[in-house]
């Protein structure tokens, strides 16, 4: 193999071909007869095909043009038009199908997520991806009302926030609650993970911990304060203590500050700059 040949973007990803995991799945999610949902890497379309049967629309975006190539056969009708390179929509006719598919052979970190309309995203994601996919998603400016992702294990207890706050946890939690929902034995997939993995939901909350209006303040106060002493560059020596006060804090090492205790310390942020 030379130098700077790489592997298909399918040899980063384990696959689930058990209609009745599948469907167990889906089971514990809110996916319904009216919903459009975004399918990220749907790879051989064995989770697409479940999805169709129980909801209205599905985009599926498929970066390996092998396995689109293998998405367009499996689920193409007489009612198949192609509406731009890369592009295709299937209307199902099919008596145990519901739903209408589009398949988009492009990068999912630069398709377009829907700019208007609600949307739900159900994806077994290439490992390798997970925050890029997490990111785009949570910080869109249209993000979907509900998200579930298999993920590594050891990923979605990062993004919660275990054991401890970080950068990404705290970048999620101002507008999304965040919980394991499902444990897979690792024989579920092909190839087999090395790995443990869950899957996760990502729900948007109805009112929002940081106002839109506030998020780039929110943004950047979070980036600069989990430097190494940040949170003293930020405040003033007085504006600190009263600060770390109001959060009930004695300690303000970042490991040991509460997701409640950063918003507190967010808005006396705010306050001081205000």
């Amino acid at each position: 193999m030379q130098k700077n040949s790489y592997a298909p973007v399918w040899v980063s990803q384990n696959f689930l071909t058990s209609s009745q995991t599948i469907g167990r799945l889906i089971k514990k999610t809110t996916i319904s007869p009216n919903d459009h949902v975004v399918e990220i890497g749907p790879g051989k379309g064995h989770i697409t095909a479940v999805l169709l049967q129980h909801c209205k629309q599905v985009s599926a975006i498929e970066i390996d043009k092998g396995l689109y190539r293998k998405l367009q056969a499996k689920f193409e009708t007489t009612n198949a038009y192609n509406a731009r390179p890369g592009y295709i929509c299937l209307h199902n006719t099919a008596s145990h199908n519901t739903g209408s598919l589009k398949l988009y052979c492009q990068d999912f970190i630069k398709w377009n997520l829907p700019q208007k309309g609600e949307y739900k995203v159900f994806a077994n994601i290439p490992f390798n991806h997970t925050t890029a996919i997490i990111q785009k998603l949570t910080q869109s400016q249209n993000p979907p009302t509900d998200a579930w992702l298999i993920i590594e294990k050891g990923a979605a207890k990062r993004f919660m926030g275990l054991p401890k706050e970080s950068l990404r946890s705290l970048m999620i939690k101002p507008l999304f609650d965040m919980s394991i929902v499902y444990h897979f034995r690792r024989e579920d997939f092909h190839p087999m993970p090395r790995v443990d993995v869950v899957m996760v939901h990502l729900k948007m909350k109805t009112t929002l911990d940081v106002p839109q209006h506030q998020w780039p303040s929110y943004r950047n106060f979070i980036t600069k304060a989990m430097k190494y002493n940040g949170l003293m560059q930020i405040f003033t020596k007085k504006q600190l203590s009263r600060a770390c006060k109001e959060a009930g804090l004695s300690d303000i090492t970042s490991a040991e500050i509460l997701y409640i205790q950063w918003l507190c310390l967010f808005r006396c942020y705010v306050k001081v700059k205000n």
